[in-house]
């Protein structure tokens, strides 16, 4: 995987970048924690510009979103779920999976999309509930675009710091990731409790 998404990114440049996030938001198994790391890692050695190196990947990135936003829109959520239990683990996605994004979606509102994009193993399948749900596509791309941009920036800049150790980003973005989550929560209680407050 690694030796595929480093001969895509030098044989394509910036393309390469937009290319292998485009197809990481279609398919999962595709790790988000090895493209962004590897292009920073290039922009430290100088065979790349930063800034258009995290264009490109918000831009592979929301472009990827859109299948499956429009899928969720198309199809309701209890056939979706079923062709993923039956189809889904050629890509590693599940019903529950689906289940989990949509009750992420449904607690959170809009805001789920930006948030989603941030927490590993929901940032790809957090554009199936936003098209279930039929969220605005203004809204849908402005939250995306603010989350993945996000994310992107920090992949990036981890790969840039870390330079040939770029691959072990992965292990250092998982506490990140968990901080993120419990920030979440936190954030949805307190929500909670201001809506009971007004009541």
């Amino acid at each position: 995987m690694t030796e595929w998404i480093t001969s895509t990114m030098n044989s394509l440049g910036y393309v390469g970048i937009a290319l292998l996030m485009f197809l990481e938001n279609l398919f999962p198994p595709i790790p988000s924690e090895l493209i962004m790391p590897l292009a920073g890692f290039t922009v430290s050695q100088g065979k790349m510009e930063l800034i258009p190196a995290i264009a490109a990947g918000v831009i592979g990135t929301i472009l990827g979103a859109f299948p499956w936003y429009y899928l969720g829109i198309i199809v309701d959520e209890i056939k979706l779920e079923k062709l993923a239990d039956q189809y889904g683990k050629w890509i590693f996605v599940s019903g529950g999976d689906i289940n989990k994004a949509n009750k992420w979606f449904n607690k959170y509102g809009n805001v789920a999309v930006l948030l989603g994009r941030l927490v590993p193993g929901i940032r790809t399948l957090i554009s199936l509930p936003a098209g279930i749900n039929a969220m605005k596509m203004s809204s849908f791309v402005i939250y995306s675009t603010i989350g993945t941009l996000l994310w992107v920036s920090l992949l990036t800049g981890a790969g840039y710091v870390l330079g040939n150790n770029y691959v072990l980003v992965e292990e250092y973005i998982a506490p990140f990731s968990k901080i993120g989550l419990l920030s979440i929560g936190f954030l949805f209680v307190i929500w909670v409790i201001r809506k009971q407050l007004k009541k």
